[in-house]
């Protein structure tokens, strides 16, 4: 089920400075993008991506196959709770998902596929099934680039369905809670642009942490100093495994036994282990889309990882590429320090068949690409595009728009 044509994508020209500075001003004071460098070295692309029509078709067509296995095989993994100890999962989260009553409802499920053009075609490094982040850079900032280049548009502005979804779920005039964590700057740019977005179509938004959250017959309630009282919808962008962290009395609602519609609700902890694949053999749902994209992925007690320089490792619940590990591209110190993380607690781990990325040419040198395919409710909704002069993406990463070019 692997694509057969090859990867079909290209780097545009670089746009006039004064233009790009000008999107790059509106991206930060219009778009919310409010961490548009690290360090010196600014993380949006002053050029576009450029996707072949049938490429994003086909990737698209994937995304969607990827979603309904994911959700098919979380839905029976709910009603296996054993298979809940493979999953790396802290141990609050665990009998958070094991608990009385029904899953929570869905207020939207939105998830990210991140695509690499490799070598061997497209392959998948992971799903970002449980925060997915990346909305500000692939919905308006793209939009910015795409006004100035001629013919090309942007697949899709994942921001669109994902806001309306959210504003159907709380219904006219419905009160939406938006959750997120003090501190971390990217998660905070996101909810505010979303707030935005849903108060463009009649909602009232409340941007607030999981502590301030209560549960009463199983409706969300706020207790704020701006405002206490129900909410007719939740949005949790605030990471599963560290509500572990907080009095399971403000988030277990967001897990089981919930009536207040959640985007996305706990369950979505599942697909985002990485450890996800070791409990594929003991479900009845098939997950032939999954298999021929992803990796080979095992046990690190069962893989050569500190020895094979054909795999690498990353923990249960990495996040933004930060715990994937080569030993070729460490220093000797790191790698330590990696070795023993993994050797002494190697349930939180995951060991990975590492595949060969393959760079493309761009106005700043060659770079490697992961393009991240959104689906909202199971429908692909666009992509958010980024690139790195290393193949593992990361936190340095640069943000680039995704141009999808006319058909052909």
């Amino acid at each position: 089920m692997r694509l057969a044509t090859e990867p079909r994508i290209r780097a545009g020209d670089s746009l006039d400075r004064q233009v790009f500075e000008g999107i790059r001003r509106r991206a930060v004071l219009e778009g919310c993008k409010w961490d548009p460098q690290v360090g010196d070295v600014s993380t949006l692309a002053e050029f576009p991506l450029f996707l072949s029509r049938r490429s994003w078709d086909e990737l698209a067509t994937l995304a969607e196959r990827l979603t309904s296995e994911a959700l098919a095989a979380e839905g029976e993994v709910l009603h296996r709770p054993d298979l809940l100890n493979g999953l790396g999962l802290p141990r609050r989260i665990r009998a958070a998902l094991r608990g009385d009553g029904p899953p929570s409802p869905a207020a939207a499920r939105a998830m990210r596929f991140d695509f690499h053009p490799t070598t061997d075609g497209w392959r998948i490094s992971e799903v970002n099934s449980d925060v997915p982040g990346g909305f500000t850079e692939s919905s308006f900032f793209t939009e910015l680039i795409a006004a100035n280049v001629g013919g090309a548009r942007p697949a899709a502005v994942p921001i669109t369905p994902w806001a309306d979804a959210i504003a159907r779920a709380a219904g006219q005039g419905g009160r939406v809670g938006l959750l997120s964590a003090p501190g971390f700057m990217e998660d905070h740019q996101i909810v505010a642009y979303l707030a935005e977005q849903l108060r463009a179509r009649g909602c009232e938004t409340h941007i607030t942490n999981p502590r301030q959250l209560t549960w009463r017959n199983g409706e969300a309630h706020l207790a704020a100093a701006w405002y206490e009282g129900r909410l007719d919808a939740v949005v949790r962008f605030y990471q599963g495994e560290w509500l572990a962290s907080l009095s399971p009395a403000h988030w277990t609602g967001l897990f089981r036994g919930g009536r207040t519609p959640i985007a996305n609700p706990g369950a979505a902890v599942i697909p985002e282990s990485k450890r996800f694949p070791l409990v594929w053999e003991h479900l009845r749902t098939p997950m032939p889309t999954w298999r021929s994209l992803l990796p080979e992925s095992r046990d690190p007690r069962d893989a050569p990882w500190s020895s094979d320089d054909g795999w690498l490792v990353k923990s249960a619940m990495s996040n933004t590429g930060d715990t994937v590990s080569m030993r070729a591209s460490m220093s000797a110190r790191e790698w330590r320090h990696v070795f023993w993380s993994v050797t002494l607690c190697p349930w939180a781990w995951i060991a990975q068949r590492r595949f060969e990325s393959r760079p493309i040419d761009t106005p700043r040198g060659a770079m490697h690409a992961c393009l991240g395919v959104y689906t909202i409710d199971g429908v692909a909704a666009g992509a958010y595009a980024r690139l790195s002069q290393k193949p593992v993406i990361d936190y340095e990463a640069v943000d680039c728009a995704l141009l999808v070019e006319p058909g052909e």
